[in-house]
């Protein structure tokens, strides 16, 4: 029981960290730096296509999605080992 419950915090953390990384992405942009290794010559040099955005938004929503999936699994395999 208590490793399912640290799995759920820890996907819960995941789930936070996925949906979260967008925002750091742009602060880091804005304050002049690469986006953590997104644009290595920063903003004004990025060298990825026109796409890059789009198929990055794409797997964030992908990966939180299947996060929150296991999610829900795990806390109903919790909730029945409690009955």
């Amino acid at each position: 029981m208590l490793a399912l419950r640290l799995l759920i915090l820890v996907l819960v953390v995941a789930a936070l960290v996925v949906a979260a990384l967008p925002v750091l992405v742009l602060l880091d942009l804005v304050g002049g730096g690469t986006g953590y290794g997104l644009c290595a010559g920063g903003l004004q040099a990025c060298p990825e296509r026109f796409t890059a955005g789009p198929t990055l938004a794409v797997y964030l929503v992908v990966s939180l999605m299947v996060v929150v999936a296991i999610i829900r699994l795990a806390t109903h395999l919790y909730r029945r080992l409690q009955r």
